[in-house]
């Protein structure tokens, strides 16, 4: 009867030092699992910050033409504000010339028939 417990002892001893065995194997299987999804995980994030900074850089080139661009339109369109108004004053001139021009000849008119 010991001798049938002992060797129940024993192969119960055999059994769970094989159970803890791959209890001990899964767990460093976990880890290594886990390690390898952190490191994805890692790289991931990196990747994704490029990312996100590479489009921020863009769009700050981007921004910087636009502004460049609406200054260089701004520009222009004070010019053509200036030269609108310089075209205008040579039409009042023009038509003040224009007018006087017409009050001589009038008055040459008015002579020439007398």
């Amino acid at each position: 009867q010991l001798h049938l417990t002992m060797s129940e002892k024993n192969e119960l001893t055999k059994s769970l030092e094989m159970v803890q065995k791959e209890l001990q194997e899964k767990e460093s299987e976990m880890k290594r699992e886990i390690s390898e999804y952190k490191d994805r995980l890692l790289q991931a994030e990196k990747e994704h910050q490029d990312a996100l900074t590479e489009a921020n850089r863009k769009n700050e080139v981007e921004i910087e033409a636009c502004q460049d661009k609406m200054n260089s339109l701004e520009h222009f369109i004070s010019s053509q504000k200036l030269e609108i108004e310089h075209l205008k004053s040579n039409k009042e001139q023009l038509n003040n010339s224009l007018k006087e021009a017409n009050l001589t000849l009038g008055e040459l008119l008015k002579t020439k028939v007398r």
